[in-house]
């Protein structure tokens, strides 16, 4: 399932950011001829015209995640303000899905750049790999593209751009968090639900192993049930539940934010059920100034979506390759969100 997107769209997409950001449903073109004249020049360093309308696939993991919303909300205000246009595939948290939807891309022709938000970390890589040779530009956002989980350098030779974050990082500061939670909160034995999003995923994976190592040297701290909440509160609530009727002991819940909203109806006024959360949302920024979660470790979606955007169609058409980036490098405190702090993030999604 594609969309296009191009400048003369009219329909805005609110996101929680510092400004509203525009998203666009509308069409433009380029022929298979001018992408790829587009990019030979970019490869071979020489760059392209500055006013050579670019055509770019993006390839969303979900549009319906709200966190995916506004990656491609800012995605899509760069382009439209650089004379480029966007055909959105929705592979709906499916990676064969994804796989097929680039391979369609590839084959397809006409595209100047792809814009990648890989669901496993490796299957896509033969394809970007052609995409490159084919001369597509390669922007890869938000997860890694590549085998390792603890780095944010690019890990494809030739790829254009890397905004992404850390999983592991991720992992451990949320690790950190729980450990700091059951210390202030006297949980002893701390006995915590741990809500996977999609267990087999590596991203999870990667998460839940340096999890498991921050956790490691505090012995109170014991994970005894786990769940899946596939980044919806309607599963979390009931994953939660679940735990909850399984170990009535339970005294922590941890997982993504919009598992973590799903536990938050699970645990109704319970204040024993102690919470907390990765995201970084409007509704994690809420909890936490609230007291409801203990804390969060934040991320920054549009960002992403924006920087990722920008450095590609800057890499298409002036031929360079810039530096990978850490999309959470600015973040205050860390990253890490606790009620004396909170107020000082700035949430790029509602939750």
């Amino acid at each position: 399932m594609s969309k296009t997107f191009g400048p003369r769209a009219r329909a805005v997409a609110t996101v929680f950011v510092a400004a509203a950001l525009v998203a666009a449903c509308g069409s433009s073109s380029s022929s298979s001829s001018s992408g790829a004249a587009t990019n030979a020049a970019a490869t071979s360093g020489k760059g392209a015209d500055a006013g050579k309308h670019l055509k770019l696939a993006y390839l969303s993991f979900a549009v319906a995640n709200s966190y995916d919303a506004p990656m491609l909300a800012s995605a899509q205000a760069v382009a439209d303000s650089n004379n480029a246009s966007i055909t959105v595939f929705d592979a709906n948290n499916d990676p064969n899905k994804q796989f097929a939807q680039l391979q369609d891309v590839l084959t397809s022709g006409g595209y100047d750049g792809v814009i990648l938000q890989p669901i496993e970390s490796t299957n896509l890589i033969p394809l970007a790999q052609q995409a490159i040779s084919k001369h597509v530009g390669v922007a890869n956002i938000d997860q890694i593209l590549g085998p390792k989980l603890d780095t944010f350098q690019k890990q494809v030779p030739g790829q254009n751009v890397n905004v992404t974050f850390v999983p592991t990082d991720i992992g451990t500061k949320l690790g950190q968090l729980v450990v700091k939670a059951c210390t202030e909160r006297n949980l002893n034995p701390c006995n915590v639900g741990y809500l996977y999003d999609i267990k087999a995923s590596a991203l999870d994976v990667a998460i839940r192993d340096s999890f498991n190592k921050a956790i490691a040297s505090t012995p109170s701290v014991k994970v005894v049930a786990q769940g899946q909440d596939f980044f919806t509160p309607s599963q979390g609530l009931s994953a939660t539940q679940d735990m909850l009727q399984a170990n009535p002991n339970l005294n922590l819940v941890v997982g993504s934010d919009q598992g973590i909203e799903g536990a938050t109806q699970a645990v109704g006024k319970d204040k024993k059920v102690v919470l907390v959360g990765y995201g970084g949302s409007a509704a994690a920024q809420q909890g936490v100034a609230s007291g409801a979660w203990f804390g969060d470790v934040a991320q920054n979606p549009a960002t992403e979506g924006r920087e990722g955007t920008q450095q590609l169609i800057q890499s298409i058409r002036n031929g360079t390759s810039p530096a990978a980036a850490n999309a959470l490098d600015d973040l205050p405190a860390d990253g890490v969100m606790t009620k004396s702090n909170a107020n000082e993030f700035h949430p790029e999604w509602p939750g």
